[in-house]
């Protein structure tokens, strides 16, 4: 199954990169998420089809309102996940990232299981190395960083160590 799913990521990824696709995505996506999402209970994601997903539940980095993301993830080692800034290769940071950086303690859904989490902005020494992780799962995936031209946001979530 994995090398099935290794295949179709493969056909899939170069069509995300299109110029077509990072205009449609951000317009089409976020509410067919939503509404599969609402329709499944949370149980049920699009990008989950293909990649490992989660919901991301922060606070807005201003208003301090709850905030609702859904992204695509990469596993780290147990109860740990990285998620990428790429915006649909935007030129600015999306606002989750923001949000994260004000309120780092925040709370993702994975499979409609909640769980909190830490956030940490990865470090500069790390970076290559959590590209490749990522690129590992989706094929091309930094590309997104360059047709941007910003340094896309790497965080790292974690479930808070207990005392």
């Amino acid at each position: 199954m994995s090398s099935l799913l290794h295949a179709v990521r493969s056909v899939v990824a170069p069509f995300t990169r299109t110029r077509f696709f990072r205009s449609v995505g951000p317009v089409v996506l976020p509410p067919a998420e939503r509404a599969l999402a609402w329709c499944s209970g949370g149980r049920l994601q699009i990008s989950a089809l293909l990649v490992p997903s989660l919901v991301l539940h922060t606070r807005g980095a201003r208003s301090g309102k709850p905030r609702d993301t859904y992204l695509m993830y990469t596993p780290d080692g147990p109860g740990r996940a990285i998620v990428a800034g790429s915006a649909f290769a935007q030129d600015r940071h999306p606002a989750w990232t923001y949000n994260l950086l004000a309120h780092p303690d925040a709370s993702i859904s994975v499979s409609g299981r909640h769980i909190p989490v830490h956030a940490t902005l990865v470090e500069d020494g790390e970076r290559d190395a959590i590209w490749g992780q990522i690129e590992r799962q989706w094929p091309g995936y930094r590309g997104y960083e360059r047709t941007s031209g910003r340094e896309v946001r790497l965080f790292r979530l974690e479930r808070p160590q207990r005392a």
